[in-house]
């Protein structure tokens, strides 16, 4: 009874594993699909995710998850970006070639880490928003 048991719970955990890979390479694939950094303002701790631009959303989808909700929707229209730096000592989470922006949406301020190659995507699809939008 116990080896049974101490099977299903590895073949579970497997599951697990394997649905958590799945779910993370369905995400990457999708054009428009980047590695983001998320850190709503006055919080401390850094999520790493994948955002992929949808029309005029960003949909932000938390990297150690196995929903397929996106956690985060930013609308195009109300992406204001605000200021923009480098990772600094405060951001041990992030990788050190990383730019920081910081965005007030419709929710709220947020900062935005990601590489400097995606900021230049990330500001075209901001600027890009319709007239009057």
């Amino acid at each position: 009874m116990t080896t049974a048991l101490l099977v299903v719970a590895a073949a579970l955990v497997v599951a697990v594993v394997v649905a958590f890979l799945l779910r993370r390479r369905l995400l990457l694939t999708g054009l428009g699909a980047v590695t983001m950094w998320l850190r709503p303002a006055g919080s401390s701790r850094w999520s790493v995710g994948v955002a992929w631009y949808g029309g005029d959303a960003l949909l932000w989808y938390r990297g150690l998850s196995l929903s397929v909700r996106p956690q985060q929707r930013l609308c195009r229209h109300e992406v204001r970006v605000e200021s923009r730096r480098g990772a600094g000592r405060d951001d041990v989470a992030l990788p050190d070639d990383v730019v920081v922006l910081t965005c007030a949406t419709g929710s709220g301020r947020k900062e935005l880490a990601m590489e400097p190659s995606t900021v230049t995507g990330f500001l075209s699809w901001v600027e890009s928003a319709p007239p009057g939008s």
